[in-house]
Parts: structure tokens; C-alpha cells; sequence
């Protein structure tokens, strides 16, 4: 069953769309997996050699790795929908401490891809929003997430709260040198 998300005006038209978050399982794993790496290679093949993100694939978005997620009660895996049509993923860890914050204080907002043409609908405030209740509902005081440093996605962090805590970088094999540099960035609750 769909996690209503809200509605969203679509111009000064009365239609409005439906955006909500289905959990993933063994039934619908397959669609997770097909629009989390659609979603994932449309926006982030330029930090891999030879535009292969193969490595991050083999490494988050298999049918192994998410079965192993779907078992463990830390990972919320979901698929994004927009009027019933999977348009992305998201992937929240409950206990996930950063740095001086404890695991029991902290949620990890690990993955929020939406395919390209979704992007800048206002979708990606609507996940943050279903964060920030999630993790309230969990009594967190931080959530956190890493974010490439070149791009718009640092900014869209910034503009619903999000604040820079420190640098990091990717540590998987084959990024591009000049692509590795990432923000870790924190909200306060």
C-alpha cells in the first residue's frame, strides 16, 4: 500500500498528482531495481570512467544487496510513485550514526534518485518532508545524507535545511578523480 505523500498543483489547472512511496519486497524488487539504476545512471554516469557506474551498481543496486536490505529492520526501501508509475527510489537506514552523532540519534537518508524527468516538480521536497516525519516518528534528532559536491543537489539540500558538515568523498573504484569530492550535510530536528 501506497505512503501518501500530498498532493502538488500541476499549474493553475485542478489536476493534481499523486505522489506516494510504496515498500519494497520480493514482489515488486524488480521495479525497484530497474528505476533506481535508470534514475541513478541518468544523473550520475559522468563520475565514472568511461561512463561505466558498474561499481556503484554491484555495490547498492542488485538484486543480492537489496534482498540482504529487505531482510535487515535498519533499511527502509521504497520505490517512488507518481500517479501509480514508479518514477524513483528512496532508502532511508534508521540507526546510522555520523561522526560524534550516536546511531540511536541519527537517520540516513542513503538514496533519494528520481528519474531525470521527474526532477524539479517539487517530488524531492515532498521525500524530504516524509524524512523529517519519519525520523521524528523514530525520535531522531539528526538526519544526514552525502551529496556530490559539483552539482544542483548540495543546493537543494541547503534550501530545506540542510547544512554542511564536513567534506567526504566516494570510495568506491573507478571515479573520476575530479568527481570524487562530496559534502556530508545535516538537519537538526
Amino acid at each position: 500500500m501506497d505512503k501518501f505523500l500530498g498532493h502538488q498543483e500541476m499549474n493553475s489547472a485542478t489536476l493534481k498528482i499523486k505522489v506516494g512511496l510504496e515498500p519494497t519486497n520480493v514482489t515488486n524488487l524488480d521495479t525497484y531495481l530497474a528505476v533506481g539504476v535508470k534514475s541513478y545512471c541518468e544523473h550520475y554516469l559522468h563520475l565514472w570512467e568511461n561512463n561505466d557506474p558498474t561499481p556503484y551498481i554491484s555495490h547498492g543496486l542488485t538484486k543480492e544487496v537489496v534482498e540482504l536490505e529487505l531482510s535487515d529492520t535498519n533499511a527502509l526501501n521504497y520505490i517512488v510513485n507518481l500517479n501509480e508509475e514508479p518514477i524513483g527510489i528512496l532508502k532511508l537506514v534508521i540507526n546510522c550514526g555520523i561522526d560524534d552523532i550516536s546511531d540511536s540519534d541519527a537517520l540516513k537518508a542513503e538514496k533519494i534518485y528520481l528519474l531525470k524527468e521527474h526532477a524539479g516538480k517539487g517530488i524531492g521536497k515532498q521525500l524530504l518532508q516524509f524524512i523529517e516525519e519519519t525520523a521524528r516518528k523514530l525520535n531522531k534528532k539528526v538526519i544526514w545524507l552525502d551529496a556530490m559536491q559539483k552539482g544542483n543537489p548540495v543546493h537543494f539540500y541547503q534550501k530545506n535545511g540542510y547544512v554542511i558538515k564536513r567534506e567526504s568523498e566516494v570510495i568506491l573504484p573507478h571515479v573520476k578523480p575530479s568527481e570524487k569530492a562530496m559534502w556530508i550535510l545535516t538537519k537538526n530536528l
